[in-house]
């Protein structure tokens, strides 16, 4: 018989096999849903396009670093050539990019990468080097010098990109990413720095990239020796070196990654998990990644700074007389007789690290003996020649007869060419160190006494074993002083005012034989009795002339101090910076020309001093409540306010506090580097007190933020970009007297 089959059941789309199946299921149990078959029509529905939204959502971390880039390179590249005028320290390091091009020595406080860079920029401008970058003067036209701006501009440009994955890297959120980025995008202080021939646009790129770099490299902490964590790792000391080699300034980022690297070796050594191998090869690839790595690429950057500068320049009395004997041009040693004898016309160079010319003057001690001043002078002129004279013993001696030769244990008198002083020292303490003694010119040919004598105690010498004659540059000797025993000293001590910042000279009894500071060396020398020699044979090696030059320019600017006697317009103090209570004129005022003005935007600094506050109260905040039992903390709250917060202060401050104790002149430019810390601290603030809000307020503050930021920026573009015509015109930016960008 037939089944019958129920017709509404199929037309439902029932299953008689599946009841079947289900047939002896208990009475009353779930059944399982019924599915509807699939409609033909619905397979070939095309799928929904993705929205704008979720489009940006997706790329996000490609669209946003491109399209910041191309803002700040327009904003750093705009009308750069606007001005046609070698505007503030252009003077300076365009000129140094002039020695680079002519190869000529020069001397600056700086190390030689960011200012090679410069010459770079000059040759591939196509200039000769042939233009003396004076203040003020208008460039020649066959000088590109837009080119050689935009050059330097390129350094400032990509700070932007680097914020904005910097900030990604410390984890945080997506809208404070975007603000900390606005904010260096939209600093003018960073705009206006960034478009002239200067080194701060390299100095703020390297802190930036060092800062990244370190950031990437904690973000592969927990994937030690793989390849991404040696990439960062070396990237990060490279970007040291690199900043070091432009200014000295980079050793502050250096210390913020030294302190990061003590620390994270130190967590390692207490984690007894650690294998002590696997502890050893941590600490040994720090100590090549992060301290090699980076002495080695400063070293290069002098090591072709002397192969690229080999003709004679301004800058050679700054190093010993070897090296200077081997540059082309050079007037040290060249045909200077070998053998020194009584009689001979002589320059004396101290040969410890950045030590001078033996040198003298008519101005006299304002203190001690009130006698002629005896220095030591870095600069060549007619002072600093000094005769070797038979002592006041020695009456029989006709040193016109014939060559008497000068060697070791001989005593003799200097006496000063141009004054006809003797060179002398008595029971006087000298004007600083007052543990020497005082050391002057004295009396004259026929005046004086036996503490005019002087006895030779030669060294060493690079050409003979031969110590009977003292030689031209090779010969190091010291001098003793026959009544007080004490040794002629020039230390890296520099004298007030009065003595022209020049390096003291005194008398010590310290007997150190070893103490480069008391050695010296003849660097040239005129006796028409004596035959030309050729004492420029001998080489300096590499190392001796590397240090020489470093402690030359530590030397030299620490030396850089305010003259009480002269008024510095454009220099500010230290607590001036944050509160950006000052700005700089970066040329004339004169309505004809383009006037620029070095002034940060306000909400930037304000709002970024502000968050330096507000991040110690939260910390402050966070240890009370933490030391009462409270634990709201997460370890990730822990390790973002650590990382993302806690290091940026410290970068901060390392940047900062060298410039509030230090005696040297200051300007505004010299906070760049720690504002860049200030900014990743207010980003860090916002996110984290806007984070835990509603969307719809945070997006309002952020929005608020972001709009301010931008409108103050465009709000104070002209004094980025130019400001042409009457200085008058832009009085409507002047909201404080301090704010000198215009005189109404």
């Amino acid at each position: 018989m037939a089944a019958v089959v129920d017709t509404h059941a199929v037309a439902s789309g029932f299953d008689a096999g599946d009841a079947a199946r289900r047939r002896n299921n208990v009475a009353g149990a779930p059944q399982p849903a019924v599915v509807k078959p699939v409609e033909a029509e619905d397979k070939t529905k095309a799928k929904k396009a993705p929205s704008f939204l979720q489009v940006l959502d997706q790329w996000e971390w490609l669209i946003v670093p491109i399209l910041v880039t191309a803002v700040s390179f327009f904003t750093r590249f705009y009308k750069i050539g606007l001005s046609p005028i070698v505007t503030w320290d252009e003077a300076h390091f365009g000129k140094f990019g002039s020695h680079y091009l002519k190869r000529e020595f020069y001397f600056d406080v700086h190390p030689p990468a960011g200012k090679l860079l410069v010459g770079l920029s000059g040759y591939l401008a196509g200039y000769n080097g042939s233009f003396e970058f004076k203040s003020g003067e208008t460039y020649p036209e066959e000088i590109n010098y837009t080119f050689m701006r935009q050059f330097n501009a390129f350094w400032g440009a990509v700070c932007v990109p680097m914020a904005y994955w910097t900030a990604k890297e410390l984890n945080l959120r997506r809208p404070a990413v975007w603000f900390v980025t606005l904010m260096v995008l939209c600093e003018n202080s960073y705009t206006t720095i960034s478009r002239f021939i200067l080194l701060d646009s390299m100095l703020l790129f390297g802190t930036v990239a060092t800062t990244l770099c370190w950031a990437k490299f904690h973000g592969q902490r927990k994937r030690a020796f793989e390849p991404a964590w040696f990439l960062w790792l070396f990237m990060t000391g490279l970007s040291i070196g690199f900043v070091c080699s432009v200014k000295l300034v980079g050793l502050f980022v250096t210390s913020l990654v030294g302190l990061y690297t003590i620390e994270d070796l130190w967590r390692k050594f207490g984690d007894t998990k650690i294998p002590i191998p696997e502890l050893a090869a941590h600490v040994v690839t720090r100590v090549i990644g992060l301290i090699i790595l980076p002495i080695l690429i400063y070293m290069l950057s002098f090591a072709i700074h002397f192969a690229v500068l080999t003709n004679s320049g301004p800058g050679d009395a700054q190093m010993s007389s070897l090296f200077q004997a081997n540059l082309k041009g050079t007037e040290v040693g060249r045909d200077s007789p070998l053998e020194v004898a009584l009689g001979s016309r002589v320059t004396i160079k101290n040969m410890g690290y950045g030590g001078g010319l033996l040198h003298s003057h008519v101005q006299t001690y304002p203190e001690g003996s009130g006698q002629q001043q005896v220095t030591c002078y870095h600069h060549k002129d007619a002072n600093n020649d000094w005769f070797f004279y038979p002592n006041r013993k020695d009456t029989d001696l006709d040193i016109e007869a014939e060559p008497r030769f000068i060697g070791d244990g001989q005593t003799i008198r200097l006496i000063h060419m141009q004054t006809g002083r003797n060179l002398h020292s008595h029971e006087i303490s000298a004007p600083v160190t007052k543990a020497d003694k005082e050391v002057s010119s004295y009396g004259n040919l026929t005046v004086g006494d036996e503490k005019d004598h002087w006895k030779i105690e030669v060294i060493s010498d690079a050409a003979s074993r031969d110590r009977t004659k003292i030689r031209t540059l090779t010969t190091a000797f010291r001098l003793r002083h026959e009544v007080l025993g004490c040794y002629l000293r020039a230390g890296n001590v520099n004298l007030p005012q009065w003595g022209f910042k020049q390096i003291e000279v005194t008398c010590t009894k310290d007997n150190k034989p070893r103490d480069q500071y008391t050695h010296w060396n003849i660097e040239s020398h005129v006796n028409e009795k004596l035959p030309p020699g050729d004492p420029g044979q001998y080489k300096s090696p590499f190392l001796n002339d590397f240090i020489h030059l470093n402690v030359a320019m530590m030397t030299s600017n620490n030396a850089l101090v305010p003259d009480p006697d002269k008024q510095d317009d454009l220099a500010s103090q230290w607590w001036q910076w944050p509160l950006l209570h000052v700005g700089l004129r970066m040329c004339s005022w004169d309505d004809k020309i383009v006037k620029y003005f070095l002034l940060g935007n306000p909400l930037v600094y304000w709002g970024s001093t502000a968050g330096l506050g507000v991040f110690g109260l939260l910390v402050v905040w966070y240890t009370l409540r933490w030391q009462r039992g409270f634990r709201e903390l997460s370890d990730d709250d822990v390790d973002r306010i650590h990382y993302a917060g806690i290091y940026p202060v410290i970068g901060w401050f390392l940047h900062y506090l060298p410039f509030v104790v230090m005696a040297r002149v200051t300007y505004v430019h010299h906070y760049y580097p720690a504002l860049y810390f200030a900014i990743l601290v207010l980003g860090f603030l916002a996110d984290w007190f806007l984070s835990p809000l509603r969307k719809s307020i945070q997006y309002g503050a952020y929005t608020v933020l972001d709009v301010v930021t931008i409108g103050l920026y465009i709000f104070f573009l002209p004094i980025c970009w130019g400001m042409v015509g009457p200085n008058k015109d832009y009085s409507y930016m002047k909201w404080f007297d301090n704010w000198k960008m215009s005189d109404a």
